[in-house]
């Protein structure tokens, strides 16, 4: 499983994972039929509240028997694609349409001055 992070599209926070030195923060990620996964402790590899991004991120766009690996070679097809929200203040999925934005870092932040 590899490391994934993004920056919260409500806010525009990296999303840090748990084993960096910056504090976690609690993030929610939503879909487009109003189910919402709530993650206070983010480890780093893409799982919000016990749902994989890439996993969801398949079945938003109709493949059927989703896993991981469908929705990360959706997200890197260069095709349009409806994504699931990351955000830190709760609101309803339809009001941002596109994409999170990758972290650079990962997630990871050793040093004070990255962000």
């Amino acid at each position: 499983m590899g490391c994934f992070s993004w920056k919260t599209q409500d806010t525009d926070k990296s999303i840090s994972s748990r084993y960096s030195n910056r504090s976690t923060f609690t993030v929610t990620m939503l879909d487009n039929k109003g189910n919402s996964w709530v993650e206070d402790n983010y480890e780093g590899y893409g799982e919000f509240g016990g749902k994989d991004y890439y996993e969801l991120l398949a079945e938003m766009n109709g493949i059927e028997n989703a896993d991981r690996q469908d929705g990360i070679d959706l997200a890197f097809d260069n095709k349009p694609f409806i994504s699931p929200n990351l955000v830190e203040n709760k609101i309803g999925w339809d009001y941002i349409t596109n994409e999170p934005e990758s972290c650079e870092s990962q997630g990871f932040f050793y040093d004070d001055y990255r962000r």
